[in-house]
This record gives C-alpha cells, structure tokens and sequence, in this order.
C-alpha cells in the first residue's frame, strides 16, 4: 500500500462524501491506525466513527506528517483556505486524490509541486456502496498507486479510468451531478400520478419503487437500458403510448442532452 502508520491515509474533509468512503474502507478492513482524518467540524456521526475504529483525527494537519496518500474531500470553493495548510504533509511521493468539481490538476501542482496526482469525480450513491468514480491519473501516478486508489474506490461503487483531464468534467455532466436527474425523475412520475388522480402519498410511493427496481434490474440483469425498455414494451400498449410523448423529437432526450450540457458548462467555468 502507498500508505502506512508511518506514512498515513490522510483524509481531508469528512463529509457526506468522505464520510462514506471512510466507512467502506473501515468496511474493507483498511487498518485504522494508517488513517488520520483531517476536520475541524465533523458531525455526531462521523464522531461516532472515528472513535468506534479509533481513527486519529486532527482539526488541522500536524507538522510531523507526513501522508502517503492525500484525499482532499472538501467543497472547490474551499481549496484556497485548505490547500496551504496541507503543504507540511505532502512530500515529493505523496499521493494526492481530489473528489472536488472543478479544480484542475493544475491548482494541485501549483500548491504542491510536481507531485502524482488523481482527480476523481465520485457520486452520491456512494454512501450505499453502489457509487461510480471516475479517475483522472496524472503520468506520475505508479502502477501501485493505481492499485491503491482501485482498491480504496472500490470500497464504495465501481471505478473507470479516464484518458484525459478534459473527460472529468463530462463525467461530471453525466454521473457526477446525475442522481440528481433521477431523484427528479422519481418526483416527477409521482407527481404526474398525483395529477392523474392518485393520493399524493401513493403515487410517491410508486414512483420511488419503480425507480429503485427498475435501476436494480439494470444493475443485475447487465442488459443495455434500450434493451430492457423494448422488452416491457408491448406494441401498442400503455407502456408505448407513455413513450411515444418521451422519445418525441422534443421529448426527454434533447431536455436531458441539454441538461447535461449544462453542467458541464458549470463544470468548466468553476475550473477557470
């Protein structure tokens, strides 16, 4: 491992989304003991947490550390108050993972040196181990680290590598801001079932199951979304007459290209 009780994990930022991946690695059996988390509000909680696995944690880094591994997990807007602060613990070989939008390799570099680095772009579905993570290397980053920063993402969904620095802020567009677009789909089948007659409470019922089972049949079964939506489809039935106003050349797709396009705008302008 790339990170010992030596040359610890450090984890900066133990939010929702670093608080989630502490608790898959904790999971994993990561050994706490080469873990120091870095925080100075963390929740109940996440309190809970640390002293159940008797993790070290510090509300600022000390100057005898020296990390291994580097995971900044905290809002982009924030790096410019974070990132001095962390110049005693990153040495030459360090390490550094960012899961924050919109901060290139770059602003890393410029802190830290010529230093290996992996931006990675997570999702939220990660706090129920079922997240995707998206992972830019730098040329510096070691085959072992590589292994590393598998291993420690893996703890929380599946991993894919990217090939440029460009492809993080389409992933952003994509899975990044993407639960959102689902949770919004699951409020409004409800609330068109609500309009359609049902009680409100009902049809939020149903919509939330459809889309936690529809997603899980995608998951399990590995078939192609279109393949799956042909087979519930019955040729002039009420599932076709539903999708003939979605796949309408004005229907979901251009909203949803449109959509994505947007937040990759968003990503991009928060980077300059």
């Amino acid at each position: 491992m790339s990170f010992s009780r030596e040359r610890p994990f450090l984890l900066v930022g133990a939010g929702k989304m670093g608080g989630a991946m502490l608790s898959g690695w904790m999971a994993e059996g990561i050994d706490p003991a080469a873990v120091t988390v870095c925080d100075p509000n963390v929740s109940e909680e996440m309190d809970a947490l640390l002293k159940r696995h008797g993790i070290r944690h510090v509300t600022s880094v000390p100057d005898d550390l020296t990390a291994g591994i580097v995971l900044i997990a905290v809002k982009p807007q924030m790096m410019d108050q974070v990132l001095p602060g962390l110049k005693p613990a990153v040495a030459p070989d360090t390490l550094v993972m960012s899961v924050a939008a919109g901060t290139p390799v770059s602003r890393f570099v410029r802190e830290f040196g010529e230093v290996p680095v992996c931006r990675c772009m997570p999702n939220t579905p990660a706090m129920v181990k079922r997240g995707i993570t998206a992972v830019y290397p730098t040329p510096s980053v070691s085959e072992d680290q590589k292994a590393d920063v598998a291993r420690l993402l893996s703890a929380v969904g599946k991993v894919v590598w990217l090939d440029s620095e460009d492809q993080i802020d389409l992933v952003t567009g994509v899975s990044g801001s993407g639960p959102a677009y689902v949770f919004y789909l699951a409020e409004a089948l409800g609330e068109a079932g609500r309009q359609a007659g049902l009680p409100a409470d009902l049809a939020h019922e149903l919509a939330v199951a459809t889309v936690c089972g529809a997603g899980e049949l995608m998951h399990q079964t590995g078939e192609h979304p279109a393949v799956l939506r042909q087979n519930v489809t019955s040729p002039n039935g009420t599932t076709a007459a539903a999708l003939e106003v979605l796949m309408h050349a004005e229907g979901l797709q251009p909203v949803m290209t449109e959509a994505v396009a947007a937040a990759v705008k968003r990503a991009r302008e928060l980077a300059k």
